[in-house]
């Protein structure tokens, strides 16, 4: 992926190794986070811009510029807040690419096929633990 336009929500130990990552890419990147204190988290590699605001807010998402954004992630450790943010993003802003993290395996299955990408931090759990045991049964959402 490269020179793509990439707005990550929530700086915590997911969003902040998802900016390394990209970082590394050599793409634009914008980070939302409500506390200033989470870009501590953020590579010295880091060389995208910061914004401390709510991502929920309309005009939070506007100062990061999201009708001209790639892609959007929201990494917070809120599902609700992760949803609504993706919602927004792929619904009113038609980012292209659109991902979010997702702890309830029941709340990933209902946004397939809706076009936002759905990590479910769970289920890859549940997975590696079961491929580490040697299991040959993979783990699905209820």
């Amino acid at each position: 992926m490269k020179d793509k336009y990439i707005i990550i929500v929530g700086c915590g130990r997911l969003g902040a190794h998802v900016a390394k990552m990209f970082t590394r890419s050599r793409n634009s990147l914008v980070m939302i986070d409500k506390d200033a204190t989470a870009f501590s988290r953020l590579s010295e590699e880091y060389s995208g811009f910061t914004i401390e605001a709510d991502a929920v807010e309309q005009d939070t998402l506007l100062r990061a510029k999201i009708d001209q954004a790639d892609v959007l992630v929201a990494t917070t450790d809120d599902d609700n807040t992760n949803i609504m943010i993706a919602q927004v993003a792929r619904e009113i802003h038609h980012v292209p690419e659109v991902m979010l993290r997702i702890y309830d395996p029941s709340r990933a299955k209902i946004y397939e096929g809706t076009g936002i990408t759905t990590i479910c931090t769970t289920l890859l759990a549940a997975e590696a633990f079961s491929q580490a045991l040697g299991s040959q049964e993979g783990v699905t959402a209820p």
